[in-house]
């Protein structure tokens, strides 16, 4: 097995198991679902799903199609690691931080606390963010200008899910959600 699938496959595990292990804690905690069906949700999903499959074929094929050379492979795969390890601490300190308020996708009629404290004073969308490391790192791993031009499909989808949040949240907290726009970036820098 390739170095890269073995990378892709091991923090895919992580990732993911801190993902469908909230879900499940979370939706047998509160006896309803944790899932939206709103569109853009489901359209992000089904392309995260693309975009880690794809990745993992890239990987295990050692595909040159697309290949942009920049770094070394042994730099590239130091920085792939750097960038997975920030992106599995703050998708554990996001779904740790937003206790039971955590949700996928808008679930209109659930009302939800408003999080401002722990990696959320810092940014508004932790979570979404490191999909957005995530994207970076496989893209560094492969070094694949297949992977760039998805990562940025993939950020125009998170910012739709994001813009869908913000409506909602706006809507149940208006004062202290436009207070805490103020306060807080929607990802890292304002």
């Amino acid at each position: 097995m390739r170095d890269a699938t073995l990378v892709v496959l091991v923090h895919q595990l992580f990732f993911q198991g801190m993902f469908f292990a909230k879900n499940i804690a979370l939706q047998r905690k509160l006896g309803r679902p944790v899932r939206g069906t709103n569109p853009e949700a489901s359209l992000a999903i089904a392309f995260f799903v693309i975009f880690i499959a794809l990745s993992l074929l890239l990987a295990q094929t050692g595909s040159e199609w697309g290949k942009f050379a920049l770094l070394p492979d042994r730099a590239a795969l130091t920085l792939c690691l750097l960038l997975l390890v920030a992106n599995l601490l703050v998708a554990a300190a996001s779904l740790q931080g937003l206790g039971d308020s955590w949700r996928v996708g808008v679930i209109e009629e659930q009302q939800t606390a408003l999080v401002e404290t722990g990696i959320y004073r810092y940014s508004r969308n932790p979570y979404f963010l490191s999909y957005l490391l995530m994207f970076l790192a496989y893209t560094v791993l492969l070094q694949s200008a297949l992977l760039l031009g998805l990562s940025a499909i993939g950020f125009v989808l998170i910012h739709a899910m994001v813009r869908r949040e913000e409506q909602y949240l706006a809507r149940l907290h208006p004062q202290g959600y436009r207070e805490y726009c103020q306060r807080v970036p929607r990802y890292l820098i304002r």
